[in-house]
């Protein structure tokens, strides 16, 4: 139950449904997932350490504020490891991964962006990261990107709707999936920088706009 509440919270914050420093109130979580009250308060202990809620004595569980500085953080972990993750999962991706991986491109050829609500449009791009993370057969990278991805996508939903390019962002996954289908080490590395950079000039604009 605590993995279940973990999750559906985790969408709350990602999404924005509880938006940064937002008050979270047990009571009213426990109410509306319908879970424990020990399962709910274990979730929002894991949801701590991803930085995504902190608790400060006698005031209460927040949610995490957004600094433009958050995003240069992440982004600096995310250029390191992506292309890491990127190019591992070209050298070791089973056969069973990599078809998957052709699964998903398939699915961002159908995926009609232009309407897609922005949770949709979150969600289907994280779903694409998280396939690549567990191509690259290492479970703790792949957790640690899960967390930064977590952060990264919070950070774009505060400024999707004034991001341009949306269906060039999505579509630019299938030559990285392609590259690493293909086993191309080096392309697959270098695609993955360059998404995660250009995610970061664009957000950067975007929030500085605000």
């Amino acid at each position: 139950m605590a993995d279940i509440a973990y999750e559906q919270i985790l969408q709350m914050l990602v999404t924005l449904r509880i938006y940064p420093g937002d008050p979270i109130h047990d009571e009213q979580i426990i109410s509306e997932l319908g879970i424990g009250r020990t399962p709910v308060r274990e979730a929002l202990k894991r949801l701590e350490v991803d930085k995504l809620v902190v608790t400060y004595p006698k005031r209460g569980t927040f949610a995490t504020r957004v600094e433009v500085s958050d995003l240069a953080f992440v982004s600096e972990i995310r250029q390191q490891l992506e292309p890491a993750a990127a190019a591992r999962a070209a050298r070791v991706a089973t056969a069973v991964m990599r078809d998957e991986l052709r699964e998903t491109k398939r699915d961002i050829e159908e995926f009609d962006v232009q309407n897609a609500t922005t949770t949709e449009l979150l969600t289907f791009d994280a779903g694409v990261h998280r396939a690549i993370y567990r191509a690259c057969g290492n479970p703790y990278l792949e957790d640690v990107l899960i967390r930064q991805s977590n952060l990264a996508t919070r950070i774009w939903c505060m400024v999707v709707d004034r991001l341009p390019r949306m269906s060039t962002h999505v579509k630019e996954h299938l030559a990285l999936l392609q590259a690493i289908i293909d086993g191309d080490e080096a392309k697959a590395a270098d695609l993955a920088e360059h998404h995660v950079k250009d995610f970061e000039v664009a957000v950067r604009e975007a929030l500085l706009n605000v």
